[in-house]
């Protein structure tokens, strides 16, 4: 009888599953990469929000470990998202501001940032053209 009931349950969920959209398609993956990059940037993981950025861009202008190194002298206090929109080209334009927090002195400030996202047809994958946020005010 056990295996009956177990038999129906898997049945019932393979059913189930089979009726589940696909998971948002080229919009979702712009979504969920825009997330995992919005979070990465929030709890202070720049590694990770790095491999979000464009392979290009990555090679173009690199970090070394002295400018990871200035990442772990602030905390992120707020990460807001102030608008969007799509460009003639398909690439999509975040607005974001940013409170940033210096782990030394304590002060915080409010840093605005431009992200640009780009689809990569071939790679089927969303890349940020922007590079991260430059988080350091020039006076």
């Amino acid at each position: 009888m056990a295996r009956f009931l177990f038999r129906c349950l898997l049945l019932c969920c393979l059913v189930l599953l089979a009726g589940c959209p696909e998971s948002g398609g080229k919009t979702g993956a712009l979504d969920r990469n825009q997330i995992d990059y919005s979070a990465a940037i929030r709890w202070g993981n720049f590694e990770g929000a790095w491999n979000l950025i464009d392979p290009k861009v990555r090679e173009e202008h690199p970090l070394t470990d002295i400018d990871f190194s200035r990442y772990k002298q602030i905390q992120i206090s707020s990460y807001r998202e102030l608008g969007s929109r799509v460009l003639e080209n398909g690439d999509v334009v975040r607005e974001i501001e940013i409170g940033v927090v210096n782990k030394y002195n304590l002060t915080e400030r409010t840093v605005r940032y431009r992200e640009q996202w780009h689809y990569d047809a071939e790679r089927k994958m969303w890349w940020q053209m922007s590079g991260l946020p430059d988080l350091w005010p020039r006076d």
